[in-house]
């Protein structure tokens, strides 16, 4: 047999062993978490038999509210009794993890994670704690960007820091956003920027780094999200002017094609036959590419759904451009179905529940949307707190909401737990 035949065969045997080797260790989380950033299968929807409240207000419905030091934009996460939330102080330097009982709503333990080495660079609207952590039932991970480099840390569900490794230098243009991925034994993480970034899977016990692979050097911020495509497991990952895919447990790249703008933020989705790809500069775009890996874009439109991501109900996209409006397509084939305004500008990306969709604008307005292929009807609009950039998470028929007020001309975050009184 020939060599390079031979070294096929044994690096097809080595994926096969890398990905049972993940696939044998599962996440330990239930029905009723929400353990990583866009929820249980990283798409934005709950998950089924969630009722959560369709109207609320800052006395309406508020099971508690907790006080949240600092600043920062990433969403919560909640597993078991706990709920996980970053977040950094600018004038102290110091950047935080922070646990606060589910049920209560008390603090539970606040984990200095870096003292010192914030930037004060970028868009006015980005923060030092912008990603959302994942927790796989027994540590928590979350990316921090500080001293000019992206680190991921992982701690223990009482706070104490098991691992941290660097990921790359990181070169900042607007700021740093992606979150980290849990997928079998493996956190994913990723690091574009200006300097040349990187993609990377680390050990999730360890910290350890199983595979890496260096990215082009523009600035990005998307996270690493995987998805069932095609048949499988693929971990799709766009800008870069890239529509990238790889294998996830051993980082093998399945194909990659040009078919994204330079920056992207949203995470994308996929209805099984083709990938969603959306960003905002150069070029405004929503593109669906399929994920056989033959390179084909099997339509393209130039709207700007730039920071919130879309979610796939059936065979309709549904999103909220940054310029608020509610929009859908039809998923194969990119027909516009409806449109409808809202008003606003959007950052947090919308969440489904119940068979509604949940938008929320900069200015604290909540949308709840009932929408179907012949229209979107408004159920609700809520009003809380005078800033929202985070995405809420919805488990357990509750919404975890971070919000900014102005309290005595000072502004000031907290954290909401929204639920039937």
């Amino acid at each position: 047999m020939h060599r390079a035949a031979i070294v096929s065969i044994l690096l097809t045997a080595l994926i096969a062993a890398a990905v049972a080797l993940g696939a044998a260790r599962p996440e330990k989380i239930s029905p009723d978490d929400w353990p990583w950033w866009r929820g249980p299968n990283g798409n934005g929807i709950a998950a089924e038999g969630q009722t959560p409240p369709v109207e609320w207000s800052p006395d309406e419905n508020i099971v508690w509210k907790a006080a949240v030091p600092g600043r920062g934009h990433g969403s919560p996460t909640v597993v078991g009794d706990q709920v996980f939330l970053a977040t950094a102080d600018e004038n102290q330097g110091i950047q935080w993890m922070l646990c606060f009982d589910r049920a209560t709503g008390e603090e539970v333990w606040r984990t200095e994670v870096h003292r010192g080495g914030l930037t004060t660079e970028g868009n006015k609207k980005s923060t030092q704690a912008s990603s959302t952590p994942a927790c796989d039932g027994e540590m928590v991970f979350i990316n921090f960007l500080n001293n000019n480099a992206l680190h991921t840390t992982a701690l223990t569900r009482d706070g104490e820091i098991v691992w941290q490794t660097k990921i790359s230098d990181y070169v900042v243009h607007q700021g740093y956003g992606a979150s980290p991925a849990i997928y079998g034994s493996l956190v994913l993480v990723s690091a574009d920027n200006k300097g040349g970034g990187a993609i990377a899977g680390l050990d999730r016990e360890s910290g350890e780094v199983v595979w890496k692979h260096a990215r082009p050097d523009t600035p990005n911020y998307a996270s690493p999200i995987v998805v069932h495509a095609d048949g499988k497991d693929q971990l799709i990952f766009i800008g870069c002017d890239l529509v990238a895919s790889y294998e996830p447990i051993s980082g093998e790249k399945l194909w990659e094609i040009e078919g994204a703008t330079t920056e992207c933020v949203t995470s994308t989705v996929t209805d099984g036959e083709v990938v969603i790809s959306s960003g905002g500069y150069p070029d405004n775009h929503v593109a669906a590419i399929r994920a056989d890996g033959s390179g084909e874009t099997v339509w393209r439109h130039g709207q700007r759904v730039y920071v919130p991501s879309m979610i796939i109900k059936g065979d309709l996209l549904l999103a909220v451009t940054d310029d608020g409006i509610a929009m859908c397509w039809e998923c194969a084939t990119g027909e516009e179905l409806w449109k409808k305004r809202l008003g606003g500008t959007f950052s947090s990306s919308p969440v489904l529940a119940a068979g509604h969709l949940y938008a929320t604008n900069e200015a604290g307005r909540t949308f709840v949307l009932k929408p179907s292929r012949s229209g979107c009807e408004i159920v609700a609009e809520n009003e809380l707190g005078n800033e929202v950039f985070a995405t809420p998470s919805i488990c357990g028929s509750r919404i975890y909401h971070r919000v900014a007020e102005v309290v005595d001309g000072e502004r000031r975050e907290f954290l909401y737990c929204i639920g039937q009184n």
